[in-house]
């Protein structure tokens, strides 16, 4: 059995765009874990057997939508506040990308524009304040691998 090639936390990327042209992405610092997430959303219909109408009918799926979020959490770092108020400020979705860099140079790379959701700060006492953050996708990811 070969060994899988796999991505360290280190190598998992979050990263926002400044709104420059090209865009400059940078990552916020303070995430101790991270999400990205990319779903379908299904219509279903009953299909009936026309032979034989009392057998049970089979469901079949169509592609309705697509969409995308990016979640993450950790400790609430000085330099990423203004970066995460800025994206929630605004009414605009910003440009992000989340890169998987494989320890071989290999990388997997999706981009698109991304709504800040949410962006929660909590504490408790004889801790470090943390943050959470939740975005939703405003468009087309595009992916792109390098070998």
């Amino acid at each position: 059995m070969a060994k899988p090639v796999t991505v360290r936390f280190g190598k998992f990327f979050v990263r926002l765009s400044d709104g420059a042209t090209p865009p400059v992405f940078a990552a916020p610092c303070g995430f101790t874990s991270k999400s990205f997430t990319r779903s379908k959303t299904l219509g279903e219909v009953n299909v009936p057997d026309c032979d034989d109408p009392d057998a049970a009918a089979w469901v079949e799926r169509d592609v309705q939508s697509m969409t995308a979020s990016i979640g993450g959490d950790g400790v609430l770092a000085k330099a990423a506040v203004p970066v995460w108020e800025a994206a929630l400020a605004g009414s605009d979705s910003i440009e992000c990308e989340v890169e998987l860099e494989y320890p071989d140079g290999a990388t997997d790379i999706y981009t698109g524009f991304f709504h800040l959701e949410s962006f929660e700060i909590t504490g408790a006492l004889g801790e470090r304040v943390n943050v959470s953050v939740s975005m939703q996708s405003d468009g087309v990811i595009t992916h792109t691998r390098s070998a």
